[in-house]
Protein backbone atom coordinates (compact mmCIF):
# COMPACT_ATOMS: atom_id res chain seq x y z
CA UNK A 1 0.00 0.00 0.00
CA UNK A 2 2.87 2.12 -0.17
CA UNK A 3 5.42 2.23 -2.51
CA UNK A 4 7.52 4.83 -5.29
CA UNK A 5 4.82 7.08 -5.43
CA UNK A 6 4.58 7.55 -1.93
CA UNK A 7 8.41 9.37 -2.19
CA UNK A 8 7.93 10.91 -5.35
CA UNK A 9 8.98 14.85 -5.57
CA UNK A 10 9.76 15.19 -2.17
CA UNK A 11 9.89 18.82 -1.13
CA UNK A 12 12.22 21.04 0.72
CA UNK A 13 11.51 21.37 4.40
CA UNK A 14 11.25 25.17 5.81
CA UNK A 15 10.36 24.96 9.73
CA UNK A 16 10.31 28.93 9.23
CA UNK A 17 7.62 28.57 6.37
CA UNK A 18 3.85 29.74 6.89
CA UNK A 19 2.30 32.96 7.87
CA UNK A 20 1.38 30.55 11.47
CA UNK A 21 3.44 29.28 13.98
CA UNK A 22 4.03 26.10 16.21
CA UNK A 23 2.89 25.75 19.46
CA UNK A 24 2.80 22.29 21.40
CA UNK A 25 -0.72 21.02 21.06
CA UNK A 26 -1.24 17.48 23.33
CA UNK A 27 2.56 16.95 23.17
CA UNK A 28 3.22 17.58 19.48
CA UNK A 29 4.61 20.23 17.85
CA UNK A 30 1.99 21.62 15.72
CA UNK A 31 1.72 23.91 13.22
CA UNK A 32 -1.26 26.64 14.12
CA UNK A 33 -2.72 29.48 11.73
CA UNK A 34 -6.15 31.57 11.95
CA UNK A 35 -8.19 32.33 15.15
CA UNK A 36 -9.78 30.17 17.83
CA UNK A 37 -12.56 32.72 17.74
CA UNK A 38 -14.36 30.61 15.22
CA UNK A 39 -14.71 27.92 17.02
CA UNK A 40 -14.42 25.45 13.59
CA UNK A 41 -11.43 23.78 13.48
CA UNK A 42 -9.76 22.19 10.86
CA UNK A 43 -7.13 19.22 11.78
CA UNK A 44 -4.59 18.79 8.62
CA UNK A 45 -2.40 15.41 8.69
CA UNK A 46 0.12 15.58 6.66
CA UNK A 47 1.77 13.29 4.25
CA UNK A 48 5.21 11.20 5.26
CA UNK A 49 7.49 14.05 4.45
CA UNK A 50 5.81 15.94 7.51
CA UNK A 51 4.52 19.38 8.75
CA UNK A 52 7.51 21.48 7.57
CA UNK A 53 6.54 21.55 3.73
CA UNK A 54 5.76 24.85 2.89
CA UNK A 55 3.24 23.61 0.16
CA UNK A 56 1.58 21.94 3.23
CA UNK A 57 1.78 24.98 5.51
CA UNK A 58 0.37 27.39 2.56
CA UNK A 59 -2.58 25.16 2.67
CA UNK A 60 -3.20 25.56 5.91
CA UNK A 61 -3.20 29.36 6.13
CA UNK A 62 -5.05 29.09 2.86
CA UNK A 63 -7.35 27.00 5.25
CA UNK A 64 -7.47 29.46 8.12
CA UNK A 65 -8.30 32.75 5.58
CA UNK A 66 -11.13 30.67 5.37
CA UNK A 67 -12.32 31.41 8.07
CA UNK A 68 -11.08 28.03 10.44
CA UNK A 69 -8.59 27.67 12.98
CA UNK A 70 -6.24 25.14 11.57
CA UNK A 71 -3.89 22.77 13.46
CA UNK A 72 -1.19 20.92 11.86
CA UNK A 73 0.79 18.39 13.74
CA UNK A 74 4.10 16.86 13.80
CA UNK A 75 3.12 13.69 14.14
CA UNK A 76 6.50 12.04 13.31
CA UNK A 77 8.67 13.71 16.29
CA UNK A 78 11.18 15.27 14.18
CA UNK A 79 11.60 12.72 11.89
CA UNK A 80 9.57 13.15 8.70
CA UNK A 81 10.73 10.20 6.05
CA UNK A 82 13.78 11.30 4.40
CA UNK A 83 14.49 9.82 0.94
CA UNK A 84 18.11 10.56 1.51
CA UNK A 85 18.83 8.35 4.08
CA UNK A 86 19.75 4.80 3.42
CA UNK A 87 20.07 3.94 6.52
CA UNK A 88 16.17 4.94 7.14
CA UNK A 89 13.79 3.24 4.17
CA UNK A 90 10.31 3.78 3.78
CA UNK A 91 9.92 -0.02 4.76
CA UNK A 92 12.20 0.86 8.85
CA UNK A 93 11.02 4.07 8.79
CA UNK A 94 7.21 3.03 8.90
CA UNK A 95 7.40 0.82 11.46
CA UNK A 96 8.06 3.59 13.95
CA UNK A 97 5.63 6.00 12.47
CA UNK A 98 2.82 3.94 11.77
CA UNK A 99 -0.97 5.26 10.88
CA UNK A 100 -2.00 3.57 14.03
CA UNK A 101 0.15 5.55 16.46
CA UNK A 102 -0.85 8.49 14.23
CA UNK A 103 -4.32 7.80 15.29
CA UNK A 104 -3.77 7.54 18.67
CA UNK A 105 -2.16 10.81 18.85
CA UNK A 106 -5.04 12.13 16.84
CA UNK A 107 -7.59 11.40 19.61
CA UNK A 108 -5.26 13.51 22.01
CA UNK A 109 -5.57 16.57 19.12
CA UNK A 110 -9.43 16.19 19.37
CA UNK A 111 -9.22 16.09 23.20
CA UNK A 112 -7.27 19.40 23.26
CA UNK A 113 -9.16 21.25 20.11
CA UNK A 114 -12.15 20.63 22.35
CA UNK A 115 -10.94 22.28 25.30
CA UNK A 116 -9.74 25.37 23.86
CA UNK A 117 -13.48 25.38 23.10
CA UNK A 118 -13.92 24.17 19.70
CA UNK A 119 -17.45 23.23 18.74
CA UNK A 120 -17.04 21.81 14.83
CA UNK A 121 -13.58 19.45 13.69
CA UNK A 122 -13.16 18.94 10.15
CA UNK A 123 -9.94 16.45 9.08
CA UNK A 124 -8.43 16.29 6.14
CA UNK A 125 -5.31 13.86 5.74
CA UNK A 126 -2.90 13.46 2.73
CA UNK A 127 -1.42 10.41 1.69
CA UNK A 128 -0.42 8.90 5.15
CA UNK A 129 -2.48 11.20 7.05
CA UNK A 130 -5.65 9.85 4.96
CA UNK A 131 -5.70 6.54 7.21
CA UNK A 132 -5.65 8.15 10.22
CA UNK A 133 -8.28 10.19 9.22
CA UNK A 134 -10.10 6.67 8.20
CA UNK A 135 -9.80 5.76 12.14
CA UNK A 136 -11.23 9.69 12.98
CA UNK A 137 -14.20 9.29 10.72
CA UNK A 138 -15.49 6.26 11.80
CA UNK A 139 -15.71 6.29 16.14
CA UNK A 140 -16.36 9.36 14.71
CA UNK A 141 -14.78 11.84 16.83
CA UNK A 142 -15.33 14.57 13.76
CA UNK A 143 -17.99 17.07 11.63
CA UNK A 144 -16.20 15.95 8.18
CA UNK A 145 -13.49 13.98 6.65
CA UNK A 146 -11.68 14.78 3.47
CA UNK A 147 -8.88 12.06 2.14
CA UNK A 148 -6.80 13.04 -0.47
CA UNK A 149 -4.48 11.12 -2.46
CA UNK A 150 -4.96 7.99 0.27
CA UNK A 151 -2.73 5.58 1.21
CA UNK A 152 -3.56 2.39 3.53
CA UNK A 153 -6.75 3.05 3.31
CA UNK A 154 -9.04 0.00 2.87
CA UNK A 155 -12.74 -1.35 1.65
CA UNK A 156 -13.19 -2.04 5.21
CA UNK A 157 -12.57 1.53 6.34
CA UNK A 158 -14.74 3.37 4.11
CA UNK A 159 -17.56 0.56 5.08
CA UNK A 160 -17.05 2.02 8.32
CA UNK A 161 -17.24 5.65 8.20
CA UNK A 162 -19.89 7.67 9.93
CA UNK A 163 -19.12 11.22 9.06
CA UNK A 164 -19.68 13.21 5.67
CA UNK A 165 -16.38 12.15 3.82
CA UNK A 166 -14.75 13.74 0.41
CA UNK A 167 -12.40 11.92 -1.10
CA UNK A 168 -9.90 13.15 -3.74
CA UNK A 169 -8.08 11.02 -5.43
CA UNK A 170 -5.46 10.72 -9.20
CA UNK A 171 -5.83 9.20 -11.76
CA UNK A 172 -2.00 8.28 -12.21
CA UNK A 173 -2.01 6.53 -7.93
CA UNK A 174 -0.45 2.85 -7.82
CA UNK A 175 -1.60 3.38 -4.17
CA UNK A 176 -5.21 4.15 -4.51
CA UNK A 177 -5.80 3.71 -8.35
CA UNK A 178 -9.09 4.74 -9.67
CA UNK A 179 -10.59 1.51 -9.32
CA UNK A 180 -10.08 1.42 -5.72
CA UNK A 181 -12.03 4.66 -5.53
CA UNK A 182 -14.81 3.44 -7.45
CA UNK A 183 -14.83 1.26 -4.97
CA UNK A 184 -15.22 3.44 -2.04
CA UNK A 185 -17.73 5.66 -4.21
CA UNK A 186 -20.17 2.68 -4.39
CA UNK A 187 -19.76 2.01 -0.78
CA UNK A 188 -20.31 4.92 0.35
CA UNK A 189 -23.61 5.60 -2.42
CA UNK A 190 -24.83 2.81 -0.93
CA UNK A 191 -24.59 4.43 3.01
CA UNK A 192 -26.32 6.80 4.34
CA UNK A 193 -23.17 8.86 4.79
CA UNK A 194 -22.62 12.01 2.65
CA UNK A 195 -20.13 11.38 0.19
CA UNK A 196 -18.05 12.88 -2.88
CA UNK A 197 -15.74 10.87 -4.83
CA UNK A 198 -13.92 12.41 -7.48
CA UNK A 199 -10.39 11.38 -9.50
CA UNK A 200 -8.48 13.92 -11.22
CA UNK A 201 -7.19 13.63 -14.47
CA UNK A 202 -3.75 13.65 -15.68
CA UNK A 203 -2.19 13.79 -12.18
CA UNK A 204 -0.43 11.57 -9.28
CA UNK A 205 -0.33 10.82 -6.09
CA UNK A 206 0.61 13.64 -3.87
CA UNK A 207 -0.58 16.22 -6.62
CA UNK A 208 -2.75 18.16 -3.87
CA UNK A 209 0.77 19.25 -1.64
CA UNK A 210 4.01 17.65 -4.01
CA UNK A 211 3.13 20.32 -7.07
CA UNK A 212 5.84 22.23 -8.36
CA UNK A 213 5.23 25.63 -7.81
CA UNK A 214 6.57 26.56 -11.37
CA UNK A 215 4.26 24.17 -13.19
CA UNK A 216 1.09 26.10 -13.80
CA UNK A 217 -0.95 23.04 -15.02
CA UNK A 218 0.18 21.03 -11.27
CA UNK A 219 -0.48 24.22 -9.61
CA UNK A 220 -4.00 24.21 -11.05
CA UNK A 221 -4.76 20.78 -10.24
CA UNK A 222 -3.74 21.32 -7.01
CA UNK A 223 -5.99 24.81 -6.24
CA UNK A 224 -9.01 22.47 -7.43
CA UNK A 225 -8.58 19.76 -4.85
CA UNK A 226 -7.74 22.03 -2.04
CA UNK A 227 -10.84 24.13 -3.22
CA UNK A 228 -13.10 21.30 -3.03
CA UNK A 229 -11.66 20.28 0.35
CA UNK A 230 -12.38 23.87 1.62
CA UNK A 231 -16.16 23.48 0.23
CA UNK A 232 -16.76 20.30 1.80
CA UNK A 233 -15.04 21.75 5.33
CA UNK A 234 -17.67 24.82 5.03
CA UNK A 235 -20.82 22.46 4.49
CA UNK A 236 -19.79 20.36 7.25
CA UNK A 237 -18.15 22.74 9.53
CA UNK A 238 -20.15 24.69 11.29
Amino acid sequence: MSGPQCCSNPPTLDSASGAGHVENLAGLNTYVSGSLQSKLAVFLISDIFGYEAPNFRKLADKVAAAGFYVVAPDFFYGEPYDPNNPDRPLSVWIKDHGPDKGYEDAKLVIDALKSKGVSSIGAAGFCWGAKVVAGLAKDPLIQAAVMLHPSFVTVDDIKSVKVPIAILGAEHDHISPPELLKQFDEILKASEVDSYVKIFPKVAHGWSVRYDVNDLAAVSSANEAQQDMLEWFAKYVK
